[in-house]
Parts: structure tokens; sequence; C-alpha cells
């Protein structure tokens, strides 16, 4: 495509409306004509109603998803620009089939493993509640949990497991991981111990998902992990909703199976405003906003003209396909 051409760029789900401060997108203009949107578009369908004619598409993460489906309707599109190196809501294949370049950036490796321990955090010491109780007029209205001395089960112990575990021993926990290819060595390496999966969810007293989401790991935890874990115990899952299967967590948390859970992903996002999670008082829930940062938002926006700017001189980088 040539600098003469007037190509449209569709920036998606900007839903703190950041995008054209976080970067300089002068480097792409005027040959560039941008357009924001703002709020998440809706289904496949809803997608190319509001995508068609436009040549060049920045994604946020796996907020809208381009299934073959989508892209085999959206004829114009030649580069597809997703924040972060990885993006399971890409169908990779179908864009290269389509002639769609799709190109990554840099995203920062840290957000996450702050989320899981904010989420942790809030548990554990009842900040939810003793929030609402103070600007409702009262003055402690529960009782918290220490973390010294119990046990933090991670499953999945790689970048972002291994971060999480370095946080619990600070707190001086006990850390102990699992995963299907976690081995004792490695473990001892990183100063965790080594639990079966049935010891891990029998034991711990904060369960945290730290897996890629895959056929193997789509529904690891269900009913029978629940009923394995302590009365007393928390889940975290800051990694994708599809590992944990909703409904059983939901059950779980009504008949208090479980202490609690704090949720930064879901099977649909974003989440319905009937869902049943919404109204559970022992599931802390944020709308996966553990990548939702500053610092990130500008490393990821300022990638995505790095890229478009090197795609549209002939010299793609990043290329994910």
């Amino acid at each position: 495509m040539s600098r003469q051409d007037t190509i449209k760029l569709a920036v998606l789900d900007d839903y703190q409306s950041v995008a054209l401060e976080a970067a300089d997108w002068s480097l792409i203009e005027p040959a560039v004509a941008i357009s924001v949107f703002d709020k998440h578009l809706g289904d496949a369908d809803a997608v190319v109603r509001a995508l068609d004619g436009f040549d060049i598409i920045v994604a946020m993460r796996e907020r809208t998803p381009f299934p073959q489906n989508v892209l085999d309707r959206l004829p114009r599109l030649r580069l597809l620009a997703t924040t972060g190196m990885r993006n399971q809501a890409i169908d990779l294949v179908a864009a290269r089939k389509q002639g769609v370049d799709v190109c990554g950036t840099p995203m920062l490796g840290y957000p996450a493993a702050e989320h899981t321990w904010a989420l942790i955090l809030a548990l554990v010491k009842q900040i939810p509640a003793e929030n609402l109780s103070m600007h409702r007029g009262g003055w402690q209205v529960s009782l918290s949990t220490g973390l010294q001395n119990n046990t933090l089960g991670i499953l999945g112990l790689g970048k972002l497991g291994l971060q999480v575990a370095r946080v619990g021993l600070a707190f001086g926990m006990k850390v102990q991981a699992w995963s299907a290819n976690l081995t004792p060595e490695r473990c001892a390496e990183c100063g965790v111990v080594f639990a079966s999966r049935e010891e891990l969810f029998a034991t711990s007293d904060i369960v945290t998902v730290h897996l890629l989401l895959s056929d193997r790991t789509r529904g690891l935890i269900g009913a029978t992990e629940f009923q394995m874990m302590k009365p007393t115990a928390y889940l975290v899952n800051t990694s994708r909703g599809p590992i944990v299967q909703e409904s059983a967590l939901i059950t779980a948390l009504q008949a208090g199976a479980i202490a609690g859970a704090g949720l930064d992903v879901f099977d649909t996002e974003p989440l319905p405003q009937n869902h049943a999670l919404r109204g559970l008082d022992n599931a802390v829930l944020t709308g996966h906003t553990g990548y939702v940062m500053r610092e990130n938002y500008i490393t990821g926006y300022r990638g995505a003209v790095e890229a478009i700017n090197a795609w549209l001189n002939g010299e793609p980088v990043r290329l994910l396909n």
C-alpha cells in the first residue's frame, strides 16, 4: 500500500480514552486517518459492520476476537497490530490466508503479578467490605486473615507465577506449586515446594492460577477441585476465565464451600451486567484490568505506532504470522 493512498486505521476498545495521548500518532499522520472506538463493538456481526473499510486495526489484547469468520468479511484489512506478543483471539492462519499481517508490540511483564497480589490482599484483608462500611458510616465489620505461615498454592510456575511466588515468600508464606510439566528440581531452584495437584488444592490457603489457556487447561478447576479445597481457602484467577469452570465456581461460592474468589478474567468479557458473580459478596471482581496500567498502555501503543510506521515503509516488525 502506497503512502499516497488514504489509509483508514481503527483503534479498538480504548475504554479509558487514552490511546491518542499514550503515543505519538503524528508519526503516521496525515497518511493515516485514525478512528478510535472507546466501547466494545459486540459480536462478530457488529465487529464486521463497524470495521468494514478499515485497512489497519489496532487491537488491545484479546478484547475483540478476530476468528476466521470475521477476517473473511474484512476484505480491505491488511494490518492487524495487537498489543502484546501473544493474542489467542486472533486466527493467525486465517489472517495469513487473507493477506493480513499481524504484528505484536512490547508489553511490560509484571502488571498481572501485581494485580494478583492486589486481589489476594483485598480478599484476605476484607478490603471491599471495610471500604463499603466506611463509606456508609460503619466501623470494623469483618475479620481478616493473615498471610505469614499460611500456604500459597501456585498453578503454573512460569514468569508470572514465579513473580507471585517471590512476594509470597517475602510475606513469610509457605509457597507450593504444580503444573503438568513442573518438576521438583525447578521448584527447588525457585525456593518453593513441589506439590501434587491434589495436595496443592487440599492444603493451600490461597490458590492462584498462572497457566496458559489451552485444550489441556480449559476447565482444569471444577467441582472436584473446590471440594478438595479448605472452606477457609480462596481462589484467585488473573490468567484466563475458562481455566476455571465458572458454574462450578459460582456454586462453590454460593454454598460457602470456599471462602471467596478474586477474579480478573471471565468466560464472557465484558462480563454481562446480570451475571451471577456480580451478586456474590465473597467474590472480588475486576474487569480484566491486570494489564490496564498507564505504563503498560504507553509501551503497547508506542509499539503499535512503531509497527504501523514500519509496515507502511515495507519493513514490518514483530510479525506473529
